[in-house]
Protein backbone atom coordinates (compact mmCIF):
# COMPACT_ATOMS: atom_id res chain seq x y z
CA UNK A 1 0.00 0.00 0.00
CA UNK A 2 1.25 3.63 -0.48
CA UNK A 3 4.30 4.85 1.67
CA UNK A 4 5.78 8.34 2.47
CA UNK A 5 3.54 9.01 5.23
CA UNK A 6 3.24 9.55 9.02
CA UNK A 7 -0.04 7.26 9.00
CA UNK A 8 1.55 4.24 7.72
CA UNK A 9 2.88 2.68 11.03
CA UNK A 10 2.44 -0.20 13.28
CA UNK A 11 0.37 -0.63 16.14
CA UNK A 12 1.81 -1.61 19.70
CA UNK A 13 -1.15 -2.39 21.36
CA UNK A 14 -1.50 -5.76 20.55
CA UNK A 15 -0.21 -8.86 18.76
CA UNK A 16 -1.69 -10.29 15.84
CA UNK A 17 -0.83 -14.10 14.74
CA UNK A 18 -1.99 -14.65 11.26
CA UNK A 19 -2.46 -18.29 10.63
CA UNK A 20 -2.66 -20.46 7.33
CA UNK A 21 -4.37 -23.78 8.31
CA UNK A 22 -5.89 -26.88 7.15
CA UNK A 23 -6.36 -30.91 8.08
CA UNK A 24 -3.57 -33.08 6.96
CA UNK A 25 -4.81 -36.05 5.21
CA UNK A 26 -4.69 -38.71 8.22
CA UNK A 27 -7.37 -36.42 9.90
CA UNK A 28 -10.04 -37.51 7.54
CA UNK A 29 -8.83 -41.73 8.18
CA UNK A 30 -10.22 -41.39 11.65
CA UNK A 31 -13.32 -42.30 12.64
CA UNK A 32 -16.09 -39.66 13.07
CA UNK A 33 -16.64 -40.44 16.68
CA UNK A 34 -12.43 -39.91 17.22
CA UNK A 35 -13.25 -36.80 15.37
CA UNK A 36 -15.81 -35.73 17.43
CA UNK A 37 -13.66 -35.84 20.82
CA UNK A 38 -10.76 -34.28 19.06
CA UNK A 39 -12.23 -31.53 17.92
CA UNK A 40 -14.30 -31.40 21.79
CA UNK A 41 -11.22 -31.35 23.50
CA UNK A 42 -9.55 -28.77 21.06
CA UNK A 43 -12.82 -26.58 21.35
CA UNK A 44 -12.23 -26.99 25.06
CA UNK A 45 -8.57 -25.79 25.26
CA UNK A 46 -8.60 -22.90 22.84
CA UNK A 47 -11.48 -21.53 24.67
CA UNK A 48 -9.32 -21.45 27.96
CA UNK A 49 -6.64 -20.01 25.83
CA UNK A 50 -8.67 -17.37 24.61
CA UNK A 51 -10.36 -16.35 28.26
CA UNK A 52 -7.05 -16.62 30.01
CA UNK A 53 -5.28 -14.64 27.24
CA UNK A 54 -7.71 -11.87 26.63
CA UNK A 55 -8.37 -12.88 23.32
CA UNK A 56 -9.34 -9.76 21.36
CA UNK A 57 -9.86 -11.35 17.94
CA UNK A 58 -11.06 -14.71 16.35
CA UNK A 59 -11.36 -14.41 12.49
CA UNK A 60 -11.37 -17.00 10.33
CA UNK A 61 -11.77 -16.93 6.17
CA UNK A 62 -12.00 -19.97 3.62
CA UNK A 63 -10.40 -20.02 0.43
CA UNK A 64 -12.54 -20.36 -2.92
CA UNK A 65 -9.68 -22.45 -4.28
CA UNK A 66 -7.73 -24.17 -1.46
CA UNK A 67 -3.61 -24.42 -1.91
CA UNK A 68 -2.83 -27.97 -1.10
CA UNK A 69 -2.90 -28.58 2.71
CA UNK A 70 -3.83 -24.67 3.18
CA UNK A 71 -7.84 -24.17 2.95
CA UNK A 72 -8.49 -21.53 6.01
CA UNK A 73 -6.53 -18.25 7.22
CA UNK A 74 -7.02 -16.92 10.67
CA UNK A 75 -6.57 -13.91 12.29
CA UNK A 76 -6.19 -13.69 16.09
CA UNK A 77 -5.22 -11.37 18.23
CA UNK A 78 -3.85 -10.56 21.96
CA UNK A 79 -2.67 -7.89 23.87
CA UNK A 80 0.40 -9.16 24.43
CA UNK A 81 2.96 -12.00 23.42
CA UNK A 82 2.06 -14.43 25.89
CA UNK A 83 -1.04 -14.91 24.82
CA UNK A 84 -0.01 -15.31 20.86
CA UNK A 85 2.51 -17.89 22.16
CA UNK A 86 0.07 -19.73 24.50
CA UNK A 87 -2.51 -19.97 21.64
CA UNK A 88 -0.18 -21.94 19.00
CA UNK A 89 0.93 -23.91 22.01
CA UNK A 90 -1.99 -25.15 22.34
CA UNK A 91 -3.54 -25.41 18.73
CA UNK A 92 -0.61 -27.70 17.98
CA UNK A 93 -1.22 -29.59 21.04
CA UNK A 94 -1.96 -33.76 20.37
CA UNK A 95 -4.36 -34.95 19.73
CA UNK A 96 -5.98 -32.87 17.23
CA UNK A 97 -3.04 -30.82 16.99
CA UNK A 98 -1.02 -33.45 14.94
CA UNK A 99 -3.24 -33.70 12.18
CA UNK A 100 -2.81 -29.63 11.49
CA UNK A 101 -1.02 -28.14 9.01
CA UNK A 102 0.34 -24.51 10.33
CA UNK A 103 1.61 -21.80 9.10
CA UNK A 104 2.06 -18.98 11.77
CA UNK A 105 3.29 -15.56 11.61
CA UNK A 106 3.64 -12.85 14.25
CA UNK A 107 2.42 -9.25 13.18
CA UNK A 108 1.23 -5.79 14.27
CA UNK A 109 -1.84 -3.73 12.51
CA UNK A 110 -0.52 -1.83 10.38
CA UNK A 111 -2.10 1.77 9.08
CA UNK A 112 -5.03 1.92 11.28
CA UNK A 113 -5.17 5.65 10.57
CA UNK A 114 -4.56 5.94 6.87
CA UNK A 115 -7.40 3.23 5.95
CA UNK A 116 -9.82 4.58 8.38
CA UNK A 117 -11.85 6.53 5.59
CA UNK A 118 -12.02 4.12 2.98
CA UNK A 119 -14.61 1.93 4.08
CA UNK A 120 -18.37 3.05 2.62
CA UNK A 121 -20.61 0.35 4.37
CA UNK A 122 -21.04 0.34 8.07
CA UNK A 123 -21.44 -3.35 9.61
CA UNK A 124 -22.19 -3.51 13.22
CA UNK A 125 -22.07 -7.24 14.65
CA UNK A 126 -23.01 -7.63 18.15
CA UNK A 127 -21.04 -9.97 20.11
CA UNK A 128 -23.36 -13.49 21.13
CA UNK A 129 -23.33 -14.18 24.62
CA UNK A 130 -24.46 -17.63 23.81
CA UNK A 131 -21.13 -19.80 25.41
CA UNK A 132 -19.33 -22.15 23.27
CA UNK A 133 -20.00 -25.80 24.28
CA UNK A 134 -17.87 -27.67 23.13
CA UNK A 135 -19.54 -31.04 23.34
CA UNK A 136 -22.06 -29.38 21.06
CA UNK A 137 -20.48 -28.22 18.10
CA UNK A 138 -22.88 -26.58 15.16
CA UNK A 139 -22.22 -27.83 11.50
CA UNK A 140 -19.53 -24.98 9.79
CA UNK A 141 -20.29 -23.13 6.83
CA UNK A 142 -19.14 -20.07 5.02
CA UNK A 143 -20.91 -16.59 4.82
CA UNK A 144 -21.76 -16.12 1.19
CA UNK A 145 -22.87 -12.55 1.89
CA UNK A 146 -19.66 -11.02 1.04
CA UNK A 147 -16.36 -11.88 -0.64
CA UNK A 148 -12.47 -11.36 1.23
CA UNK A 149 -9.65 -10.93 -0.59
CA UNK A 150 -6.39 -11.63 1.18
CA UNK A 151 -3.32 -10.29 -0.37
CA UNK A 152 0.30 -10.50 0.83
CA UNK A 153 2.77 -7.62 -0.30
CA UNK A 154 6.54 -7.69 -0.65
CA UNK A 155 8.34 -4.49 0.44
CA UNK A 156 8.02 -1.40 -1.52
CA UNK A 157 10.56 -0.75 -3.98
CA UNK A 158 12.02 2.20 -3.44
CA UNK A 159 11.89 3.18 -7.19
CA UNK A 160 8.51 4.05 -6.77
CA UNK A 161 7.89 7.89 -7.10
CA UNK A 162 5.54 9.87 -5.29
CA UNK A 163 2.52 10.32 -8.16
CA UNK A 164 2.77 6.44 -8.70
CA UNK A 165 1.56 5.73 -5.53
CA UNK A 166 -0.82 8.20 -5.24
CA UNK A 167 -2.55 7.11 -8.86
CA UNK A 168 -2.83 3.57 -7.09
CA UNK A 169 -4.33 5.58 -4.15
CA UNK A 170 -6.99 6.52 -6.30
CA UNK A 171 -7.55 3.80 -8.01
CA UNK A 172 -8.24 1.73 -5.20
CA UNK A 173 -10.48 4.32 -3.28
CA UNK A 174 -12.59 4.26 -6.79
CA UNK A 175 -13.23 1.12 -6.74
CA UNK A 176 -14.21 1.07 -2.19
CA UNK A 177 -16.66 4.09 -3.39
CA UNK A 178 -18.52 2.12 -6.34
CA UNK A 179 -18.06 -1.05 -4.72
CA UNK A 180 -18.71 -0.69 -1.18
CA UNK A 181 -15.75 -1.51 0.55
CA UNK A 182 -16.90 -3.34 3.71
CA UNK A 183 -13.78 -3.15 5.55
CA UNK A 184 -9.55 -3.38 4.60
CA UNK A 185 -7.60 -4.49 7.25
CA UNK A 186 -3.90 -4.80 7.26
CA UNK A 187 -0.97 -6.62 9.36
CA UNK A 188 2.98 -6.03 8.95
CA UNK A 189 5.25 -8.86 9.91
CA UNK A 190 7.66 -8.57 13.13
CA UNK A 191 10.12 -10.93 11.18
CA UNK A 192 9.44 -10.43 7.45
CA UNK A 193 9.37 -13.15 4.79
CA UNK A 194 11.49 -13.19 1.46
CA UNK A 195 8.15 -12.93 -0.41
CA UNK A 196 6.19 -10.99 2.23
CA UNK A 197 5.93 -7.99 4.54
CA UNK A 198 2.42 -7.12 4.58
CA UNK A 199 -1.20 -8.88 4.85
CA UNK A 200 -4.65 -7.08 3.97
CA UNK A 201 -8.01 -8.53 4.76
CA UNK A 202 -10.11 -6.94 2.12
CA UNK A 203 -13.65 -7.18 2.14
CA UNK A 204 -16.43 -6.43 -0.58
CA UNK A 205 -19.84 -6.76 -0.91
CA UNK A 206 -19.83 -9.46 -4.33
CA UNK A 207 -16.99 -11.27 -6.21
CA UNK A 208 -17.33 -8.87 -8.65
CA UNK A 209 -16.51 -6.26 -6.59
CA UNK A 210 -12.98 -7.62 -5.46
CA UNK A 211 -12.10 -9.26 -9.09
CA UNK A 212 -12.66 -5.32 -9.84
CA UNK A 213 -9.95 -4.19 -7.05
CA UNK A 214 -7.92 -7.09 -8.35
CA UNK A 215 -7.94 -5.34 -11.56
CA UNK A 216 -6.96 -1.96 -10.16
CA UNK A 217 -4.16 -3.21 -8.48
CA UNK A 218 -3.36 -4.79 -11.64
CA UNK A 219 -3.57 -1.50 -13.47
CA UNK A 220 -1.98 1.00 -10.77
CA UNK A 221 1.22 1.94 -12.20
CA UNK A 222 2.93 0.39 -9.20
CA UNK A 223 1.82 -2.92 -10.71
CA UNK A 224 5.25 -2.99 -13.31
CA UNK A 225 7.38 -2.98 -9.68
CA UNK A 226 5.20 -4.90 -7.08
CA UNK A 227 4.28 -8.38 -7.62
CA UNK A 228 1.60 -9.42 -4.96
CA UNK A 229 -0.43 -12.62 -4.04
CA UNK A 230 -3.90 -12.44 -3.75
CA UNK A 231 -6.42 -15.18 -2.35
CA UNK A 232 -10.59 -15.22 -2.77
CA UNK A 233 -12.54 -16.29 0.74
CA UNK A 234 -15.45 -16.31 2.35
CA UNK A 235 -15.87 -15.56 6.02
CA UNK A 236 -15.85 -18.61 8.25
CA UNK A 237 -19.04 -19.03 10.38
CA UNK A 238 -18.50 -15.61 12.11
CA UNK A 239 -21.32 -15.98 14.24
CA UNK A 240 -19.96 -18.99 15.66
CA UNK A 241 -16.42 -17.63 16.32
CA UNK A 242 -17.64 -14.85 17.43
CA UNK A 243 -19.02 -16.14 20.57
CA UNK A 244 -14.88 -17.44 21.70
CA UNK A 245 -13.89 -13.94 22.88
CA UNK A 246 -14.26 -13.40 26.63
CA UNK A 247 -17.36 -10.57 27.39
CA UNK A 248 -17.17 -8.35 30.40
CA UNK A 249 -18.70 -10.63 32.31
CA UNK A 250 -16.90 -13.57 31.54
CA UNK A 251 -13.73 -12.31 30.59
Amino acid sequence: MPVGTDKMKSSQDSVVVLFKGGRLPDWHVLSPQQRTDYSAQHVELMLEVAHTHGMMTLEGFKLLEPQHAWERFWVMEFPTLEGAEAWIEAEMAPPYGIYGYYEYYLTRRFAQEYFADWTTISRVEPRPRIPVDPQDIPILDVDRSSCVLLEFEPEPPSAMLPPETERRRELLKSVAQEHGLIRLEAFQLIAPQNDWLRAYVIELPTLAAAEAWILAERESPQAVYWSKTMHLAHRWAPAFFARWLPTEDTG
